[in-house]
Order: structure tokens, then C-alpha cells, then sequence
């Protein structure tokens, strides 16, 4: 946040607090101080108090006499006002200043025609660059669904850069993930920070489509079961449908009050779940996969759970598992599995 948009004057016209109260303590001695009766450690706020003009020396520097807050309140307003009439110029000024640029970037060849095609991108480098041209070219609404959670911090700290920007300038930005995404902590302070500048994150416990939707003109799906590929898509009416998609799964979501003590919850559900899948025959890669998580965060949770049952392998622990939930133990029964 900017000192102007704290409400914080401009360093030239601020009032700092030492300042301050030695223009109180001169004004409850009568008005004036003589110059020899000034403490040396209070030199730099009568310094800063002569330069603002709430003080004045009189003639043979041998007092100061305080001044009217009101001529202070006189100058501080015609100094803002003069610099905001010439911010307001710059401002004016800044298209042609960009002119040059603009063209340029507008003639540039341009990475996919927005006219109803669809175009796949193979490399993940080539990816990342063309969302976070669409990110930047955004001016109303980004949709995002990003199934599971466990992102990088990278990750986040670059979505953070490119969405605070957006949502401040005034645009709507809605994201779904899956409840394993609370119990991450890079992806909660994530959404803890956003949410105060407008943006909406809820969770659906369900599997729901990856998608990046910019203005309800350009969509971004996976191409490929490995992430490896996505495809941009721009024909109309296959963006709608992916709208009518989101909506669907945006109102089934569930609310959550990122930040909050309670909107976090036990990591244990998370375990539970992954021992569910398990007890249901699912493989490492399919548990990461069903439940939006990297297979190493996987991995440590069935380390923990094979700690638990005393297994020596996952076949084991599975093995277990499925004996301990038909006798109603941890794993979970047949409904379980299939609930999951």
C-alpha cells in the first residue's frame, strides 16, 4: 500500500510525531520558547517545524513564536492540489508517451488468433508465457479452476504479482480448488492475502475441470492427462460452455474464510482420504492424480499411515487397510471408497 493510499501525507508535508509534540509543549507554554531554552535532542523537530511553518523565528533568533495550524493547513492543501493537477497532466500525457509501444506490441505476430480457433502448446516454459500474457491483457474477470492443491510456492508468489495488480484495477477474479488445498500452507496464505482485494476462492469436494477463463473470451485446458499440453481455446462457444461449467461448480463450492483459525482443517482428513483410495486399490500416481496432489506429498502421507498399520509395503498397507475397514476400522468400508 502506498503512503498516499494509508492516508499518509507526502514526506515534504508530513508531521512526524516528534515534531509534533514540541509544537504541543510550545503551545502550552504560551505560544513561544525562547531559543536558548530549545533541548538540544528536540533541534531536529523545531528544524522540521520551521520548515513546515508552524513555527517562525522572529527577528535576532532569539525566540519562536508558534504558528496557525490553519496556514500550515493552507500550504499542505495548495502543495497537494498543485502536484495532483499535475499528476492529472502526466496522465493525459501518458498515452502518447506509450504510443510507440503500443503499436509496437499491437503488430507484434501474435501467439494465437482470436477469431474461433483452438490452439495446443506443447512446451510448459511456452505455457506459462502466454497465460501470463492473458493474465496481464485481462481487464474484467479471471475464472480459474485448479483442481487439488499443493502448488509451488514459486508458483504462487509469481500469481500474486500478476493478480493483486488485476484485482486492485477492479477486476472480478473467482477460484475453485479442492478442500486438500486448505491444508496447504503456501496455497492458504495465497488465498489469505488475495481475498482482501476482491478475490473469491471456495473448495468443491468433488473432481471439476482445470481451467483458466479470461474475460469470457479466451479458456485454457490440459491437453494432456500429464499437464504437459494446453490448449487455448477462443471460439465462443466453447468458452460459454466452459463458463456454464465453472458456474455450476462455483455454486455447488463451499465458502471458506481463508485466514481464519477454522478454515484450516486437520491434516488428518487429508490422510484419511488418501487411505481411503488406497484401501480401494488405487496406485500412488492414481491417489495424486484423484486427489490434485504431487505424488511426493502422497508419498509422505503413506509413509505416516504405514508407520501406523506396521507395513513393510504399500501392498501391505493396502492389504491391511481393507481388513481394517471391513471391521469399521480406519480405512473405511466399500461405501467409503466409493463416497470418496
Amino acid at each position: 500500500m502506498s503512503r498516499a493510499e494509508a492516508g499518509v501525507l507526502p514526506a515534504d508535508l508530513e508531521l512526524d510525531p516528534t515534531a509534533r509534540a514540541l509544537y504541543l509543549e510550545v503551545v502550552a507554554q504560551g505560544g513561544w520558547v525562547k531559543s536558548a531554552e530549545v533541548r538540544p535532542v528536540d533541534r531536529p523537530a523545531l528544524v522540521r517545524l520551521l520548515e513546515l511553518g508552524l513555527v517562525r523565528g522572529l527577528p535576532g533568533g532569539t525566540f519562536y513564536s508558534a504558528v496557525s495550524p490553519r496556514a500550515y493547513l493552507g500550504r499542505a492543501t495548495w502543495t497537494l492540489r498543485h502536484r495532483a493537477a499535475g499528476l492529472l497532466e502526466r496522465a493525459e500525457e501518458l498515452p502518447a508517451v506509450l504510443d510507440e509501444l503500443a503499436q509496437a506490441y499491437d503488430a507484434a505476430p501474435r501467439w494465437i488468433d482470436r477469431t474461433g480457433t483452438v490452439e495446443t502448446v506443447q512446451d510448459r516454459d511456452s505455457i506459462r508465457h502466454r497465460i501470463a500474457q492473458l493474465v496481464a491483457d485481462a481487464e474484467t474477470e479471471i475464472l480459474t479452476a485448479q483442481p487439488g492443491g499443493d502448488r509451488p510456492p514459486d508458483h504462487l508468489a509469481w500469481a500474486m504479482a500478476q493478480d493483486v495488480p488485476f484485482l486492485r484495477a477492479g477486476g472480478a477474479m473467482r477460484t475453485l480448488y479442492q478442500p486438500v488445498a486448505r491444508t496447504d500452507p503456501a496455497t492458504s496464505a495465497y488465498a489469505a492475502a488475495v481475498t482482501p482485494y476482491g478475490a473469491r476462492i471456495r473448495v468443491l469436494d468433488e473432481d471439476f475441470q482445470r481451467m483458466l477463463i479470461f474475460d469470457r473470451l479466451v479458456a485454457v485446458i490440459p491437453a494432456s492427462a500429464d499437464m504437459g499440453s494446453a490448449a487455448f481455446v477462443c471460439d465462443p462457444t466453447a468458452v460459454e460452455l466452459l463458463v456454464e461449467l465453472f458456474e455450476r461448480d462455483w455454486q455447488r463450492a463451499e465458502r471458506v474464510a481463508w485466514g481464519a483459525p477454522h478454515a484450516v482443517p486437520d491434516s488428518s482428513t487429508v490422510t484419511h482420504r488418501i487411505a481411503r483410495l488406497l484401501a480401494g486399490g488405487l496406485s500412488r500416481r492414481g491417489i495424486a492424480g484423484r486427489l490434485g496432489l504431487s505424488e511426493r506429498t502422497v508419498a509422505g502421507h503413506l509413509a505416516r499411515l504405514r508407520e501406523e498399520y506396521d507395513a513393510e509395503t504399500l501392498f501391505q498397507l493396502g492389504w491391511l487397510m481393507r481388513g481394517a475397514g471391513e471391521r469399521g476400522g480406519p480405512g473405511g468400508g466399500r461405501d467409503d471408497v466409493e463416497a470418496g
